[in-house]
């Protein structure tokens, strides 16, 4: 299965456990053959994370880094540009349903360049009953979908 890794997937990656979520699960992912792509503003939101983990000391810089460039360097990983045009056209179409624009990027890389979105947002699930979201969808890529780790057998 194509699909487009939301952050938190990779934030295990840097160090950083997520509540729910095992610290395997990239490696399963890969394991299971599926393709696997991140937007390339996820890097940033790595980062991001990571420099707030340090400030307070619960992750060191190292650590982080180590992680990300592991991710960055990783050929199974395909990287998404932001500045790709379909990618942006459709986040500005997103950002009238999604307040946070770094999730509208996100979730347009996904729809324009793989078949499903991994995410445990909330938010971003909960897109999927909205009736203009689901125009979106049809008009960019019908084959579509959003779901979580849970989803995916």
């Amino acid at each position: 299965m194509n699909m487009l890794l939301d952050t938190t997937y990779l934030l295990p990656a840097i160090g950083v456990s997520i509540r729910g979520l095992p610290q395997d699960a990239l490696i399963q992912l890969i394991a299971k053959g599926h393709q696997l792509s991140i937007s390339e503003i996820t890097i940033f939101e790595l980062s991001a994370t990571a420099a707030k983990q340090a400030a307070t000391e619960s992750l060191t810089g190292e650590r982080a880094s180590r992680g990300i460039r592991a991710i960055v360097y990783d050929g199974r990983i395909a990287r998404v540009p932001i500045h790709d045009s379909a990618v942006l056209l459709t986040a500005f179409k997103l950002r009238r349903t999604v307040s946070d624009f770094v999730d509208c990027l996100i979730l347009s890389s996904a729809m324009n360049r793989s078949d499903v979105l991994l995410t445990e947002d909330e938010e971003i699930r909960n897109l999927r009953r909205k009736q203009e979201f689901q125009e979106l969808i049809r008009s960019v890529n019908p084959r579509f979908r959003v779901q979580t780790l849970a989803d995916i057998p």
